[in-house]
């Protein structure tokens, strides 16, 4: 008997993107039903899992090899406590289906033993009652005839217990909450912007409430919630699991730039190393209570104590799932004292850098629509974020990076697009090289014409203004909208 699962448990029984399988979805390949698939038709297309059903259990029975010490088991499975909660509400779901087929079971006998009484007070020569007698027991033949397991269903119910599925309300968007991750964190980590503050429980601004399943508290708060706030259902997203393995909550969430208040943070330099002659890689680690809630792609402003000028503003090259972790890619400029001031070594680790924003419109696209990044030098810093973002949010049905180089040592970060690219195969990427960048560009527009070019994709450009304009004029001339470019200018 097929099972109907959600488009996320989908993506993690068959281990491929949820772009893939949307994608067979619009294509009718998949069948699907209010967005739930078929497990049957699942397996139709991909008949290797009933081989591989095993995989679950022997990636759950790793977690026995202490080589992999605490951290891969806590990154595996939730704590004791809330795998018992789990535990309890499957055995609560497999008692009530078993009283139900007990009460089925008897309704059937009793049903066959008065036919048989009917039969025999009218003589035993009643055909429709000999009719309906065998039409009843051929039913109980097949429902109780051994069949083959769906291995699919066998390994919803297993994931049902290590990891939960989450529903936001009003957006509908889903994330899965996975090992001793809060509610908050998992949503940060599949690129779901909910509203939160601190991110420790002291502030109260991530309040949602459950509509249904349950939740478990992982961790101490400051914030007292109200008796009503209590009486509706309302926790703290960020000092909460998902003790059910189905969780449907309801919540704000920012919808764009706009709805990200500014901030002013005070970081601490956890790292500062060279990446290219011109190009340092900063990594700042802000407070535990104090975090800074950004949107990929999005700008900030750094300033040093003794430093005097208007700071000058960065791209932030990481993604938002990691509030606490900032990284920048900083190049070397005359105008800017902050920069100077690195690049001459005056910054150690441990000093405080001031962090104010964030800033900026260059943010990922809705939809999914197949997603184009064209970055130029330490353009790629916003690049990086906003892909990181994608590939998190795994709606994309395909990412493809140009990025051209007008500098010694200008492909600073060339490993991680090939490990990105070995890694995932919605990802493919191009390397360029040109000592002007508008020349570059004219490069980048042709192969992008001859490669993955199509008038549906969203493209993000980033870069000094004669290579962001060069790139965008080439997409207006070949019929993209204004709509689709996105563009961050870069000093």
């Amino acid at each position: 008997m097929a099972q109907w699962v959600s488009i996320w448990r989908a993506a993690q029984l068959a281990g491929i993107p949820r772009a893939t399988l949307q994608r067979q979805v619009r294509a009718g390949e998949l069948e699907e039903n209010e967005g739930l698939v078929s497990t049957r038709s699942l397996l139709a297309l991909y008949p290797q899992l009933q081989l591989e059903s095993a995989g679950l259990a022997e990636r759950v029975a790793q977690i026995r090899d202490e080589s992999f010490g605490r951290r891969v088991r806590e990154r595996l499975l939730p704590s004791q406590e809330v795998l018992a909660q789990r535990l309890f509400r499957q055995s609560q779901e497999l008692a009530d289906a078993q009283r139900h087929l007990q009460r089925y079971h008897a309704l059937v006998v009793v049903l066959r033993d008065g036919i048989r009484q009917r039969q025999r007070e009218a003589g035993g020569d009643d055909p429709r009652l000999a009719a309906l007698e065998r039409e009843l027991a051929a039913g109980l033949a097949r429902v109780l005839a051994t069949e083959a397991v769906d291995a699919l269903h066998v390994m919803d119910d297993m994931l049902k217990l290590i990891s939960a599925h989450v529903t936001v309300r009003p957006s509908g968007r889903q994330f899965v909450v996975e090992g001793h991750d809060t509610l908050l964190q998992a949503a940060l980590r599949a690129g779901v912007n909910i509203n939160y503050g601190c991110g420790n429980g002291s502030c109260g601004m991530c309040k949602v409430r459950v509509i249904a399943g349950e939740v478990a508290r992982t961790g101490h708060s400051d914030y007292a919630l109200s008796e009503a706030e209590r009486s509706q259902g309302h926790v703290l997203a960020c000092t909460h699991t998902a003790a059910s393995s189905e969780l449907t909550i309801e919540t704000l969430e920012a919808g764009g730039p706009a709805d990200i208040p500014l901030q002013h943070i005070t970081a601490t330099v956890r790292a500062l190393r060279e990446l290219a002659p011109d190009i340092l890689h900063l990594h700042l680690q802000t407070p535990r209570t104090h975090r800074l809630r950004f949107l990929a792609g999005q700008s900030v402003a750094l300033g040093l104590a003794g430093v005097d000028g208007a700071p000058a503003r960065h791209p932030v090259a990481s993604c938002p799932c990691d509030d606490r972790n900032l990284h920048f890619f900083l190049p070397r400029d005359a105008e800017d004292p902050v920069a100077t001031r690195l690049f001459e070594g005056a910054v150690r680790a441990g000093d405080a850098i001031s962090v104010w924003g964030p800033y900026g419109r260059f943010t990922l696209a809705e939809g999914s629509q197949p997603l184009v990044f064209v970055a130029c030098d330490h353009g790629f810093a916003p690049v990086k974020s906003l892909i990181e973002h994608a590939l998190s949010l795994d709606a994309a049905p395909s990412i493809t990076l140009f990025w051209l180089a007008t500098r010694a040592g200008g492909h600073f970060l060339a490993n991680q697009c090939r490990a990105w690219s070995a890694a995932i195969d919605l990802f493919e990427y191009s390397l360029f090289t040109d000592t002007e960048a508008a020349a570059g560009a004219l490069q980048v527009a042709r192969a992008m014409r001859a490669d993955v070019f199509q008038i549906d994709c969203e493209f993000h450009l980033a870069g000094p203004v004669d290579f962001v304009m060069t790139i965008a004029a080439q997409l207006a001339e070949a019929g993209v909208s204004e709509g689709q470019i996105h563009v961050e200018v870069l000093p």
